[in-house]
């Protein structure tokens, strides 16, 4: 069976929720500041900043602060994340590649 690291549990969940998944979706066009992705997602400031926590704990998203202004913080989407799901998708659909062609082996074996 496919192996995957200790830190895609996390992940998996925290892309569980549609709001989340949304704000992923947007940050993948590029950097937004939080007010911005509340607006887009049509959240309050807090309701935005509680799924941007889960999002940043889970390692999917990095903020940043620009020296202009420490108040603003801009998130952007952590493609070190996505690489790690894309990896373990990958070998997942390897394992089930594999069992299907063993399974069609064994049913034109059989005819």
């Amino acid at each position: 069976m496919a192996t995957y690291p200790d830190d895609l549990a996390p992940l998996l969940q925290a892309l569980a929720d549609p709001t989340r998944l949304g704000v992923v979706q947007l940050l993948s066009t590029g950097p937004r500041r939080a007010g911005e992705l509340a607006e887009a997602s049509g959240l309050s400031a807090p309701a935005m900043s509680k799924h941007l926590r889960v999002l940043l704990r889970a390692g999917l998203v990095a903020d940043e602060r620009p020296p202009e202004d420490a108040r603003v913080r801009i998130f952007r989407l952590r493609s070190e994340s996505v690489v790690a799901l894309r990896a373990w998708l990958d070998q997942l659909q390897a394992h089930w590649d594999d069992q299907l062609r063993s399974f069609k082996r064994h049913v034109e074996r059989k005819r």
